[in-house]
């Protein structure tokens, strides 16, 4: 299950505490295909938890229109999960009941209940239905929350740099099993984040933002083929373009490269 999202004409302005407004969005347009693993880049500032916000109808623009499958986004929705940063986890509920949060919520728990062996299956936590968020790493943890948002079978997936916080080789790990995910279940992904190599690996296209105001400066499809190797010559010669684009290839001269 997976939709399209069409985005046109979006403009977002906040007023600060000072009364001053602030031009976060101007002008958006983009359409996601159905099915399609979309990463959101720029710098910080950019808007692109912004745009995931109006994507999810957490917030709403002051010009233009989102969709989903044609129908006008207006709120939140269960075809739309969201994965936060930090997971957003609740403490009090061990993982089998932070995965199957929604269902219950829904007042679906009783008749889909064996969907949440599958899915703790499938997020690789077989042995640790019974722990809580405070007892397992924040790798495991992610894994939870997109185990929670994906077992309401969303269209769409929308995530707001749920890897950041990670170690390198954590972050690897479910950079692999986000992709597992998305293969099997065939969801709409969108994801924001600072990392073009997470970019490269993970999407079909990458959609880099300008500074605020936000627009978008430039949309790359990612055709190499999968599985991906990070070191490969076609990831490399298409992470140093991206480098040059920012103009950031001699000022971060690191292995792995942030914007």
């Amino acid at each position: 299950m997976s939709s399209s999202i069409k985005i046109s004409g979006v403009d977002r302005v906040y007023t600060d505490t000072d009364g001053v407004s602030v031009e976060a969005l101007r002008g958006i347009d983009l359409d996601i295909r159905e099915g399609e693993f979309i990463s959101l880049i720029g710098p910080s500032g950019c808007g692109k938890t912004t745009l995931l916000r109006l994507i999810a109808g957490l917030d709403k623009p002051q010009a233009g229109e989102l969709t989903i499958d044609g129908s006008k986004i207006t709120g939140v929705g269960p075809e739309r999960g969201y994965v936060f940063q930090q997971g957003s986890l609740f403490p009090w509920l061990d993982i089998e009941k932070n995965i199957s949060y929604g269902l219950r919520a829904r007042g679906v728990l009783k008749t889909k209940k064996e969907k949440v062996g599958e899915y703790i299956s499938m997020v690789g936590l077989d042995g640790f239905e019974k722990s809580y968020p405070h007892q397992i790493s924040g790798g495991m943890a992610q894994r939870v929350a997109i185990a929670r948002a994906l077992i309401n079978e969303p269209k769409a997936l929308l995530l707001d740099e749920p890897m950041g916080a990670l170690d390198s080789f954590t972050r690897s790990d479910l950079q692999d099993k986000l992709l597992e995910l998305w293969k099997k279940e065939g969801t709409t992904m969108i994801l924001v984040t600072h990392d073009i190599d997470e970019a490269i690996y993970l999407s079909d296209r990458i959609v880099i933002m300008t500074p605020r105001p936000g627009k978008i400066s430039k949309i790359i499809d990612v055709d190499l083929p999968r599985p991906r190797h990070r070191g490969g010559v076609e990831f490399l010669e298409m992470r140093r373009q991206i480098l040059e684009f920012f103009r950031l290839a001699q000022a971060l001269p690191q292995p792995e490269y942030n914007i």
